[in-house]
């Protein structure tokens, strides 16, 4: 099996990528196949969510590409800022992993969620796409959000 240990600081040109979903891009430890078949290992630093186009380093000096994988997206279109706004607060009280544009939001699908957007007068559209969410308030340093506290409800990412 192929040990990757390494995330590159720069993206550099490669014929191999894995395909990941935002799960498995947000651990440090996991197996899976490259594109060409061959079983590898990936053992990273903890803290760094794997984004769509970054590149790790095998042992063996192979670069690797990320590639996000399609997801179950709720998509949410609106020209109206505030009632985009509006849906971003409610979704991130619920601690929900949200990809924010101009005048969309997206995450991972959830029935119970896309009631409640729709309960705020907007229109949810079920989609097969890359998710790649906001990185959080807590991103740039050496801990994440998630792991800085513990409580009891549950979260929808």
């Amino acid at each position: 099996m192929l040990k990757i240990t390494r995330r590159l600081d720069d993206p550099v040109a490669t014929d191999l990528y894995i395909k990941l979903s935002f799960e498995v891009r947000q651990k440090s430890r996991f197996k899976t196949q490259l594109n060409d078949g061959i079983e590898v290992g990936v053992v990273l630093s903890r803290g760094h969510i794997l984004r769509d186009g970054d590149c790790l380093l095998a042992e063996d000096n192979q670069v690797v590409r990320i590639v996000a994988d399609d997801e179950t997206l709720s998509i949410v279109d609106c020209d109206d800022p505030l009632m985009l706004c509006k849906a971003c607060y409610h979704l991130g009280n619920r601690h929900v992993a949200l990809q924010i544009k101009k005048d969309q939001i997206s995450y991972l699908h959830d029935h119970v969620l896309d009631d409640m957007v729709k309960g705020l007068g907007l229109s949810v559209r079920v989609e097969q796409a890359p998710f790649e969410p906001e990185d959080g308030a807590y991103a740039s340093h050496s801990h994440s959000h998630k792991n800085s506290h513990t409580h009891s409800h549950s979260h929808h990412e």
